[in-house]
């Protein structure tokens, strides 16, 4: 049992732990002692051995124990009962005439990284010792060293040793061993923050939870100020946080190419620090985007802030001046120095708060510092004075701050007292800034009437590779050049572009266009980096990847795909359609010339044995009178060619020789002429229609096998991979089956070298390629074979491209079936909380067929309406029978010509005629030779004694003999039989 004294009032301790329970048990609610006498009589009269040694009940000490213990607390009870107020004047005046002074000791908690404070603390106390004279106010100021908390609680136990009243706590954020401690020996605790910062750092949480935001970078004016809100809002918020002290310009450069892009940037600081970086902020491109900057004001000089500087739906947030008054208990609208700083001010109220306190706690139940000993485990139950003095401080201090105009109020989430201080929220520009909120920080955050503050857009940077027809640089229309935006970055169009407006829509977020500074679409490099828009995800650059982008094991290994949009892609080959060689008389070359000569001579040779034979034989029409009575056909040269020409075509030469041999022999040029015709028609068909068909290779296996056309790929790209890793598996392939076949140990080996089952294919595609240099970009490739007019070289690319390319090129054509099929999918950083949604978008985008309407877009809509009709159905062209219409021309004209000729013939000969009838004609002297007779001429008589028919009219001659009347024989050629 221990017994001792404070302030008058006896205390006993039981040192033994049963008595201690039976104390716990019967404790009151006050932990006073005076009501409960009978409990310590109980625990004297027990009769216990502790340790082994026996108490002696009978001693004078427990005597004399029990009577002061029994007489103090009915005196206690009595007095509580009967007296009313005058009785706690009494004690009070009566405890005064005692103590002269009451004696205070504080012992304050700061932050070793906040120097500043203890000068403030200091200030403090010197204005209260200057008010409370009758008080002897004692301090002691313990720095805690966050890196060394052993050291600090060290140097806690050390000043609360000597004695405590209270316990202020103005560190940055609650240090659980000080609480626990004061907790542990019931020591009155307060907590309070006096940086403005931290002041500010609800109202911006508040504003940021009322514009939905995900994510924010916090500026501070120090590293202080950064430290002090991060151990208070670690564990308060779900955003994500980048926080800096101060900001340079490289800082700035580094904050631009942050990824994902932060929805809010928040500047925290006095007036100048919060203008010199917004306006460092704008010079580096870091205010791109409005309503997503927050100018947070920490002192009360926001009126010097200069406005113009500030972008479109800039957000300002500033202390009003009334809180500075307060502080000086003043009115509200008072007028403050301009170098008036709020720290010592609050640090200066804070403490005449709990000095106000601990005065007002101290006249019901005065009471000494508490002298603690950490080493000793102690509970409060044991300083049951020590409680109730702790509650009636915190009964006291929340009647102070509970005033509807008090300077303070409690948080108890925060367990502290803070500054009842009221801020303003405007928004706008240089040119108008609204006030949308006017709160208190006591209390939630709300906007004014009618004021709705509308959710910010997510914002993404999005990688892309120029790639046609997914993502390439839209040109002017007017200038054929490529279009730019305002800060001159490059207007994209294309089926990527397209596809990231609709997501953009569905997700409700902005975003920004952004090209790989080095490569395309992005490969490995010897060091283990990667280029490209594979690259930029690696390295943060970018929030996502929309792109033609194949997805691989190897890109798999440093970022995620989400669920492919685009599937129905490959490798395939294009080549140059060829360029057939028009001829008019193309149908000409189907027979070689000396079969054209062949003919000729034939039909020469035909033509002079018709017409030889038709004059000799004896059975021709022509020799053969008798039988032939009528007028025959008489093969003379002329007509015996015109009939061999003839004979070529279909209505045949017309009348036969009547001859045996003129017919045999013209049996015979008949069935030549049937056969060459035959022969002719044939071969021009065939010629055409495989003019029309020709294609040099169908695939890439006869691609491999022939040597005439070229191939080439883009280098380094995919497919150019693609042929690379193939031809490693086929020498692994091979080499296992060497491996397979040399090791075989039986006698006839199952497996022969010679008979390995794989071709080498793809070692000959890449060694052919190699050999014909791998183009740089697509463009080159494309350019080659639309170069190359005889067919003679193919580029293997990515056959959604050349089916793009196909469709806007009619000098090109796909071959072959596409092969190596890969889908296309977006990419993202590895766990970037983005994969989910783009796959949820995506789906919703397969279902409402977004997909096929970009595909009808970019494939369907082609120039094929406007290229030549080169198809097989359609028939020969003009170009091809071209030679045979002219020859028909050629026909006519000739015709033409040849009827003028005759008409011009006609007309000189019938002149000439008339010439000779007009003239007379001489009688000749008789023939002196005689014996010979008059001719039958010279007996018809002399032609001018006869009337004849001269001029244009008829004239019948009449003359003494009647007319003569030709004999015309219309018997028929044989005897008539009816």
């Amino acid at each position: 049992m221990e017994m001792f004294v404070t302030r008058g009032i006896f205390h006993v301790r039981p040192t033994v732990p049963r008595y201690q329970s039976l104390l716990r048990r019967d404790q009151g609610t006050n932990g006073q002692l005076g009501g409960h006498c009978l409990a310590y009589m109980h625990l004297v009269i027990l009769e216990t051995n502790y340790n082994g040694h026996s108490v002696d009940h009978q001693s004078i000490k427990y005597r004399v124990l029990i009577l002061i213990c029994c007489t103090v607390g009915i005196l206690r009870e009595l007095l509580q009962i009967a007296i009313t107020d005058s009785y706690q004047y009494f004690t009070s005046v009566h405890l005064e005439l005692i103590y002269a002074k009451t004696s205070l000791r504080i012992v304050l908690l700061t932050e070793a990284d906040q120097p500043e404070a203890a000068g403030w603390f200091s200030d403090a106390l010197r204005d209260a010792r200057a008010k409370y004279s009758n008080v002897d106010l004692s301090e002691e100021l313990v720095a805690l060293n966050r890196t060394n908390t052993d050291d600090s609680y060290s140097k806690l136990c050390d000043a609360v040793s000597k004695g405590v009243s209270m316990l202020l706590d103005l560190t940055w954020a609650e240090w659980e061993p000080a609480s626990d401690l004061a907790e542990q020996w019931s020591i009155p605790h307060a907590r309070s923050q006096t940086g403005t910062t931290i002041l500010m750092l609800q109202p911006i949480l508040d504003l940021l939870r009322a514009r939905n935001a995900s994510d924010v970078v916090l500026i501070f004016q120090n590293q202080m100020d950064m430290d002090q809100v991060l151990y208070n809002i670690i564990g308060r918020s779900s955003l994500r946080i980048l926080v800096n002290s101060g900001l340079t310009e490289q800082e700035a450069v580094n904050m631009r190419n942050l990824r994902p892009t932060p929805g809010h940037f928040v500047i925290i600081g006095n007036t100048n620090f919060v203008q010199d970086t917004y306006k460092l902020a704008k010079r580096k491109d870091l205010v791109v985007q409005s309503d997503r900057w927050i100018l947070c004001v920490a002192d009360l000089n926001s009126e010097r802030l200069d406005t113009s500087i500030l972008e479109s739906s800039t957000t300002l947030m500033n202390l009003i001046r009334s809180s500075g008054c307060r502080l000086n208990d003043m009115e509200e609208d008072c007028s403050l120095e301009n170098d008036f700083h709020i720290q010592p001010a609050l640090v200066s109220k804070t403490m005449e708060l709990f000095m106000n306190v601990l005065i007002e706690t101290n006249k019901n139940q005065p009471y000494i510092p508490i002298k603690v000993d950490c080493s000793v485990e102690t509970s409060a139950i044991e300083n049951y004075t020590n409680t109730f003095i702790k509650e009636k401080f915190h009964e006291t201090m929340q009647k102070y701050v509970d005033t509807e105009n008090g300077v303070f109020y409690f948080n108890q989430e925060r367990k502290g007292i803070f500054l009842r201080g009221s801020y303003n929220v405007q928004i706008g520009d240089k040119n108008k800034l609204e006030v949308v909120a006017k709160c208190k920080m006591n209390e939630p955050f709300y906007m004014s009437f009618g004021v709705r503050l509308k959710p910010i857009r997510k914002f993404f940077r999005i990688g892309t590779t120029p790639a046609i027809p997914w993502s390439y640089p839209k040109l002017d229309p007017n200038t054929g050049l490529p279009m730019k935006t305002a800060k001159g970055q490059p207007i994209y169009e294309g089926f990527c572009i397209d596809f990231i407006k609709r997501m953009s829509e569905v997700m409700d977020f902005d975003y920004e266009i952004i090209t790989p500074a080095f490569g395309t679409f992005g490969r490995k490099t010897p060091n283990g980096t990667w280029t490209g828009i594979i690259g930029d995800l690696v390295r943060g650059e970018t929030d996502m990847a929309v792109a033609s982008t194949i997805m691989t094991s190897e890109r798999e290994e440093v970022i995620d795909f989400v669920a492919p949009y685009f599937e129905e892609t490959g490798i395939s080959i294009v080549i140059r359609k060829p360029v057939p060689k028009t001829s008019l008389f193309k149908f000409m070359t189907v027979l070689r010339l000396e079969v054209w000569l062949s003919i000729v001579a034939a039909l020469t040779l035909t033509a002079v044995l018709l017409s030889l034979l038709d004059k000799y034989s004896p059975y021709s029409a022509r020799n053969n009178k008798k039988a032939y009575s009528y007028p025959c056909r008489e093969f003379t040269l002329k007509e015996s060619f015109w009939f061999a020409l003839t004979s070529f075509t279909p209505q045949g030469g017309g009348e036969a020789p009547k001859s045996l041999s003129g017919r045999t022999l013209v049996a015979a040029y008949w069935l030549f002429v049937v056969l060459m015709l035959a022969t002719f028609t044939a071969n021009l068909a065939a010629f055409l229609t495989v003019e029309r068909m020709q294609t040099p290779v169908s695939s890439l296996d006869q691609l491999a096998r022939q040597s005439r056309i070229n191939y080439t790929v883009v280098k380094d790209s995919i497919i150019h991979m693609y042929f690379i890793n193939m031809k490693h598996a086929e020498d692994t392939l091979y080499r296992v089956w060497k491996e397979i076949t040399l090791n075989s140990s039986s006698e006839e080996t199952i497996y022969q070298v010679w008979d390995y089952p794989i071709k080498e294919q793809y070692g000959h595609i890449l060694l052919a390629i190699n050999s014909s240099q791998p183009v740089k970009t697509s463009d080159e490739g494309f350019q080659k074979v639309n170069d190359h007019i005889d067919a003679d070289f193919a580029f293997i690319h990515d056959s959604s491209v050349i089916k793009y390319e196909t469709s806007k090129n009619c000098n090109i054509t796909e071959i072959g079936e596409v092969f190596g099929e890969r889908p296309y999918a977006v990419a993202v950083q590895q766990g970037s909380r983005l994969q989910e949604d783009l796959a949820k978008v995506i789906l919703q985008l397969q279902n409402e067929r977004f997909f096929e309407d970009l595909k009808a877009k970019y494939w369907n809509n082609s120039v094929k309406g406007v290229c030549p009709d080169d198809d097989e159905s359609e028939g020969i062209s003009l170009q091809s029978l071209g030679g045979v219409f002219i020859a028909t021309l050629f026909g006519l004209a000739l015709a033409m010509v040849t009827l003028v000729w005759e008409i011009i013939y006609y007309k000189r000969k019938d002149r000439k005629i008339k010439t000779d009838i007009s003239t007379p004609i001489k009688a000749k002297p008789q023939d002196k030779v005689s014996g010979f007779k008059r001719t039958k001429r010279s007996q018809r008589g002399d032609l001018t004694k006869r009337n004849i028919t001269i001029g244009d009219a008829f004239k019948p001659v009449i003359g003494k003999s009647k007319p003569r009347v030709s004999y015309i024989n219309v018997e028929p050629k044989i005897a008539w039989n009816p």
